[in-house]
């Protein structure tokens, strides 16, 4: 038996554990040179013990990285024996079947050595802004899309490899950019294990097996008895995602078994993989079941290994959920973020107050502009676009916000200061979230302009959109309403939102984030809120009198409580 904690000692470690992870994350926010990064948080950062299970992530990381992290690194540890590692080790890849499920993930880890043995593995997946390749969602296969770099060393015993970092150097387009990326992320690994090693000499620890063996093994006790409380039973539910124009919608289909304290989510019946960009590697589909289930059933407790242990997932290889290499995987968030929603929607009428509607920011689109500026320097951006929210039993659904992913949005200054582009207009869509009881949360319309003047970037800006819900809107829960729909047009038209868009100056490009589905009857929401939100430019007075039959004055904005009860009584 190995040394046991007291619960007052195992809090106090365990709390220093996240509190190492989290001072690793504020060295990206100070390092990275990547707006994606700095600004936008799409990186993630962990450690696992020395056989790789995952012992505590940030306090701010994305679901779909850290729950594919914590399936690849156990696996990328367990690809070597122990011996293999040595101190001054670092390794390098973007292998998108391993980890996070397209090449922009780029994973660099760390063993950590205390007394000359082998005691955790740091790690962090930052998503580059920039890996070559052909921008877009219509590409057909991998190799269209930028730089595969497999598992290997990029630190030997502490000397770097010169070559692997010239090779990546070499195959993308803003090489400054990239490779300064990934120097924060070995200094994200050097702060980590910097501080697990003081950790362990402060207290009185050689390793951190039995501190691991503990805080699994409760979280996991913790988490099976959150599952026990549920009957029973097997659950369904099914969801429809668009594909570009003349191709069959994808259908995602899942069954869930609620089976004492396990979980076994099956979804077999799914269509297959597709030749676009849309497809899902197996760990980003458990990501973001696992991402459900976590916030259903236990959303407090530590994120560790012993979280996941009660979840068993089924996805026949080949399908657009577990695709097969050299499937195109760059835009695999479009059917991968959805999953989460089929799992509430699963699971709804059972735990009708932990769910919540659709969201807007299901899939979280990204936007990537890149091209030469005038004096011919290249540069390259990317923007993570939220949508609203959807809204659950008790609230509204958040603004323009990027769930489940947990992104944040780029700010208008920061993308102005990174490229040649002017951002118009970025507003808040009123009657954008879908109406119901709780209303579901707004999106919003961002307007681009390519500069016309002395500031005219060489053409053509190129425009990749990886996104969705320009068909299929966010749907509402329980009589709730659906949202509004995704919308992109260049110079007042349409555009095509899987391919490469290339604009030229003087042009105009709208993207419309959608609204978040409504949860519960429209006419069941309090009349003040109503008035609130029309107050507030969230709902317009026609809606709040069509949608939610609530009169209001337009100019005092006070509720007719007589015609409010007449409209609602034919209601």
């Amino acid at each position: 038996m190995g040394r046991t904690f007291d619960p007052i000692t195992l809090e106090i470690l365990w709390r220093r554990l996240i509190s190492i992870v989290d001072e690793a994350d504020s060295s990206v926010a100070r390092t990275a040179f990547s707006s994606l990064l700095r600004d936008a948080h799409d990186y993630t950062c962990m450690f696992t013990d020395r056989l790789g299970r995952e012992l505590a992530q940030g306090s701010f990381a994305t679901p779909g990285q850290s729950g594919a992290m914590a399936l690849g690194i156990k696996n990328l540890v367990n690809k070597y024996p122990i011996d293999h590692y040595q101190p001054g080790d670092v390794f390098i890849t973007n292998d998108p079947w391993a980890l996070a499920g397209h090449l922009n993930d780029v994973c660099v880890m760390s063993p950590i050595f205390y007394k000359d043995q082998l005691a955790a593995f740091t790690a962090c997946v930052f998503h580059h802004s920039d890996i070559g390749g052909r921008v877009a969602s219509d590409n057909h296969d991998v190799f269209e899309e930028g730089l595969f770099i497999p598992f290997v060393k990029l630190y030997d015993k502490g000397v770097l490899n010169e070559s692997v970092l010239d090779m990546i150097r070499w195959n993308v387009r803003t090489r400054d950019e990239v490779i300064g990326d990934i120097r924060s992320q070995i200094a994200a690994n050097h702060v980590c294990a910097d501080k697990v090693r003081q950790m362990l000499e402060e207290s009185g620890l050689d390793n951190l097996d039995d501190l691991a063996d503990q805080i699994i093994s409760l979280t996991e006790k913790s988490m099976r008895e959150e599952i026990a409380k549920i009957p029973d039973g097997v659950y369904r539910a099914e969801g429809k995602i668009e594909q570009m124009k003349g191709k069959e919608d994808i259908v995602i289909r899942a069954k869930v078994e609620i089976k004492g304290s396990d979980i076994i989510v099956d979804l077999d019946g799914t269509s297959g993989q597709v030749d676009w960009g849309g497809n899902v590697v197996f760990n980003f589909t458990f990501a973001y079941v696992f991402m459900a289930v976590k916030s259903m059933f236990a959303p407090d407790i530590p994120n560790n290994d012993g979280c996941a242990r009660p979840i068993q997932l089924f996805a026949p290889e080949g399908t657009v959920v577990n695709c097969k290499f050299p499937a195109a995987v760059a835009a695999r968030m479009g059917v991968g973020h959805f999953l989460t929603e089929v799992i509430y929607r699963a699971l709804s009428d059972v735990l009708p107050n932990r769910v919540i509607a659709g969201s807007g920011g299901t899939p979280a689109a990204m936007n990537v502009f890149y091209g030469k500026r005038k004096d011919g320097k290249p540069w390259h951006s990317v923007i993570i676009r939220g949508g609203g929210m959807g809204a659950g039993a008790a609230n509204d659904g958040n603004y323009v916000y990027i769930f489940p992913a947990n992104g944040a949005n780029t700010p208008v200054e920061i993308f102005e200061n990174d490229t040649p582009l002017i951002v118009e207009k970025r507003e808040l869509l009123a009657d954008s979230g879908g109406i119901g009881r709780m209303k579901g949360g707004l999106g919003k319309r961002e307007l681009f302009r390519i500069p016309d003047d002395e500031y005219a970037p060489i053409p053509p800006v190129n425009l990749g959109i990886q996104a969705g819900r320009f068909l299929y809107p966010a749907e509402g829960l329980f009589d709730g309403k659906s949202g509004t729909k995704a919308q992109f047009l260049v110079n007042g038209t349409p555009g095509n939102s899987y391919g490469l868009t290339q604009l030229k100056p003087g042009d105009r490009v709208i993207i419309d984030a959608p609204g978040g589905g409504g949860y519960g009857n429209p006419l069941e929401r309090e009349p003040e809120m109503v008035a609130r939100d029309v107050i507030e430019g969230y709902i317009s007075i026609e809606s709040a009198r069509n949608d939610y039959s609530v009169a209001i004055d337009p100019n005092t904005f006070e509720i007719n409580v007589e015609e409010t009860n007449k409209l609602r009584k034919i209601g």
